[in-house]
């Protein structure tokens, strides 16, 4: 391999696993240990990976949170179709969590007819599934601000008193190392709850949040199901081994 190809196949494997072996590396690009050496010393440089004894680990940005007005004018088509599959699991007769993500707002049209108990920490969709005369039970709490969903204390004694046949929620991060992440603590806190309460969780995420690390672990990334949409198998192969990804085509009924 010319050295170029190299890094590329080094951060590629980063990409997928997280994390290298030097001998592996050794053994998969037929080179001898000073060479990976240098490639290694090269990409740390770069600031495109770590060493590590034995070997590499990726190089983790902790993402800030952006506001929800922007959040909500990014990957709409994709969020519209995750939303969409996620609300067809959705049977009449279930209590479900649906939390301040911008994901689960696009729910809320194709809930309108089914008889179902939404209990949610989101005031925007609280006010949408009331004017669809939705069943619906909004937390108290605090009203943060950038992303108008409900948090703290009170709110998460209240959720603890619920059950649910499924959550639905929206996610950050999603990483194979770090696990489902989000900026804030008491957001986190609010999912962590929904999650310990539910029968099924799932986590409604378009692929541009794979691979990325924000500040405060929600869950393990096998601790709920994810609804997204079409990822690379090469790219994200690791994932589909280490949890349930379900993703949603653009005709809406195949999943894999």
């Amino acid at each position: 391999m010319l050295t170029e190809e190299r890094y590329q196949y080094i951060l590629d494997q980063l990409t997928q696993h997280g994390l290298v072996k030097s001998q592996e590396l050794i053994k998969e690009m037929n080179c001898s240990e000073s060479t990976l050496r240098r490639d290694l010393d090269a990409l740390e440089e770069k600031g495109m990976l770590v060493r590590v004894h034995g070997g590499a680990k990726r190089l983790y940005e902790i993402e800030r949170e952006i506001p929800i007005t922007e959040k909500t004018s990014k990957n709409i088509q994709e969020k519209k179709e995750i939303a969409e599959y996620a609300s067809s699991l959705v049977q009449d007769g279930d209590t479900i969590f649906l939390d301040a993500g911008t994901t689960t707002l696009y729910m809320i049209p194709f809930l309108k007819q089914k008889k179902i108990r939404i209990v949610t920490n989101a005031v925007q969709h609280a006010h949408l599934l009331a004017d669809q005369e939705n069943e619906v039970v909004l937390i108290g709490g605090v009203l943060k601000n950038t992303t108008k969903a409900v948090i703290g204390a009170v709110g998460c004694a209240q959720l603890s008193q619920y059950n649910f046949n499924k959550a639905f929620l929206g996610i950050n991060g999603v990483d194979l190392e770090y696990g489902f992440t989000t900026p804030d603590p008491e957001e986190a806190a609010i999912k962590q709850q929904a999650i310990k309460n539910s029968a099924k969780v799932f986590i409604l995420t378009d692929n541009s949040k794979f691979n990325t690390v924000t500040f405060v672990k929600v869950e393990d990334i096998d601790g709920a199901t994810i609804l997204t949409n079409s990822l690379n198998k090469k790219e994200f192969g690791a994932y589909f081994e280490a949890t349930k990804i379900m993703e949603v085509k653009h005709d809406l009924h195949s999943n894999t």
